[in-house]
């Protein structure tokens, strides 16, 4: 008898505290932070964090994310081509090319015949300028939702989500279809603009923002070096190397750079300079105060990409002067973004991650100088060879429509209505552009499955390949080597020096620490959603991190 009561008195107490544990939770409900801050660095390295970790300050943005926040120190691309518009989509999605549909920054659409621009959309206009190309742009190409989407569904479209950067692309894909606000940079006018997808007039705040031309101010401080010279030899080449682009003027190859004489005369210059980052953040913190953001009921989202990071790596390349003070100052400007978020959202109420949707390769002349296997390929060239080459063995002008993102594309509608040999003519290709110094392995993308490779490398060629908008013939570079000339870098190809990318989460519901195991840029909107309490975008192939979480 003492037993059984004991047993009922257990159920009851059991019973009690499952009530009251309900009870508390549902007053205390899910609890979110007030914003989430994503940062796109558009290209960077992951071994930037280290190499440059001693002039990194405490106060600075990588510090803080190092030393508090966490770091997934082996996040890789998880397809390829590695360009900044497929990364941007891929962050914010969680998903791949085959699936989201942004192939690169551009591509060939098999269906409709032409080049398409990723972010290209006819039906809309520019608001904000007078630069009608600039404008004509909007998501519709990306063929999923992101992570900003499922936000604003989660919230019944309460949570505001603003997107902003220099380059439409890094502004537009990020905020997704359902975005309050995309802004991007233009180049003719010196002003942030929209179109009209997203409103009809801008802001009364962004149209007082871009009335202070702050471009112009910037231009007047001009571009001198922010540390001492010992520490640009200690980290650097030389600050004058021949295979160096020159953006300000082939009479100017090194630092200091005049910038003054671009105010008011060109708006496009800044995109190569450290102030392109400052400008960015400038306008990012007008739209957090202006907007409100993290000052409603339901968490809001600020989408940011540092775009002119890849200017100057391109430009210059990882070694030079150059973008070390880009990096020096950059880490100053999304340290005092972090003191301003703390100022205006409030300290602890904020969720940023910080990535980057490529990395980039050393310059080739870098490379030979220093004993290097390295090298270039012109694809446009290649195409145009080819093409002459064809044409003498079948009878046909352009059989070769192209060569995008290292793909090559056949003019079906000509090879058909001429009975042409389609087999002949992709051998052909194959064996012609297998032999090339460049060329590690061509093989035709219908046969990819089939083709012996590094089961990796099929994986990652795989999840960039959608019919409708890929190309017939792969071509797979030696590593070293890109499409390009005797100055400057590039990426795009699945090395690590491209693929590997730094990726950082720091603030309201981010532990301590770091993770060695690998992880992909599809995990980051996956892990988003799991701090939110919140769908995963429905073309998400990624995983949760669970190590990110307290």
């Amino acid at each position: 008898m003492k037993n059984c009561l004991a047993f009922l008195f257990s159920l009851l107490f059991i019973g009690a505290n499952a009530q009251t544990t309900a009870k508390k939770a549902a007053e205390t409900g899910i609890t979110r932070p007030k914003l989430v801050v994503g940062i796109v660095i558009d290209q960077m390295r992951w071994d930037y964090l280290y190499r440059y970790y001693d002039v990194f300050k405490p106060t600075g943005g990588f510090k803080r994310f190092l030393n508090d926040g966490f770091s997934c120190e082996n996040t890789f691309i998880p397809y390829t081509p590695t360009y900044t518009a497929a990364g941007h989509a891929c962050v914010y999605t969680g998903s791949v090319p085959s699936i989201h549909g942004i192939m690169g920054n551009g591509w060939y659409d098999n269906i409709h015949r032409a080049e398409v621009y990723c972010a290209d959309d006819s039906t809309v206009q520019v608001v904000g300028s007078g630069n009608l190309a600039a404008g004509a742009m909007s998501p519709r190409n990306m063929l999923t939702t992101t992570i900003t989407d499922e936000l604003r569904i989660a919230s019944n479209f309460q949570s505001k989500v603003i997107g902003i950067s220099l380059k439409d692309r890094g502004a537009i894909l990020p905020a997704g279809h359902s975005a309050n606000a995309a802004f991007w940079y233009d180049t003719k006018s010196g002003n942030f603009i929209s179109s009209t997808y997203y409103m009809n007039v801008l802001p009364e705040w962004m149209q007082q923002f871009n009335s202070k031309k702050v471009v112009d101010s910037l231009y007047q401080l001009n571009w001198t070096p922010s540390l001492a010279r010992e520490v640009y030899d200690q980290y650097c080449t030389d600050d004058d190397k021949p295979y160096e682009g020159k953006p300000f003027g082939t009479t100017t190859s090194a630092m200091p750079y005049d910038l003054s004489k671009y105010t008011g005369q060109d708006y496009g210059k800044i995109f190569t300079t450290p102030h392109g980052n400052t400008l960015l953040a400038e306008a990012a913190k007008t739209a957090v105060t202006s907007e409100h953001l993290g000052k409603g009921s339901a968490t809001d989202f600020l989408t940011v990409s540092f775009s002119s990071p890849d200017a100057i790596g391109h430009t210059f390349g990882p070694n030079s002067w150059e973008q070390l003070d880009d990096y020096a100052r950059l880490d100053e400007t999304i340290g005092k973004f972090f003191d301003f978020l703390d100022a205006t959202v409030g300290k602890g109420q904020w969720t940023v991650f910080l990535t980057a949707d490529h990395a980039v390769a050393h310059v080739p002349g870098f490379m030979k100088e220093n004993k290097l296997p390295a090298g270039t390929i012109d694809d446009g060239g290649l195409a145009k060879y080819m093409n002459q080459v064809l044409k003498e063995k079948f009878g046909r002008d352009n059989i070769i429509t192209g060569i995008y993102n290292y793909q090559v594309y056949l003019n079906h509608p000509l090879i058909n209505s001429s009975d042409l040999n389609e087999k002949d003519i992709t051998r052909w290709i194959v064996d012609y552009t297998g032999k090339l110094d460049a060329v590690s392995i061509s093989f035709p993308l219908s046969e990819l499955m089939a083709t012996p490779m590094n089961p990796m490398l099929k994986e990652r060629f795989a999840n960039s390949y959608l019919p409708s908008r890929s190309g017939d013939i792969q071509l797979v570079l030696k590593p070293g080597y890109m499409d390009g000339g005797p100055t400057g870098t590039t990426h795009g190809l699945w090395n690590p020096y491209d693929a590997h990318i730094p990726l950082l989460w720091y603030g309201w519901g981010i532990r301590k620490g770091k993770t060695n195991a690998e992880t992909y840029m599809t995990d980051i909107s996956a892990t988003v959603a799991a701090l939110l309490h919140i769908q995963m975008p429905n073309g998400c192939v990624g995983q949760v991190i669970e190590d990110v979480f307290k």
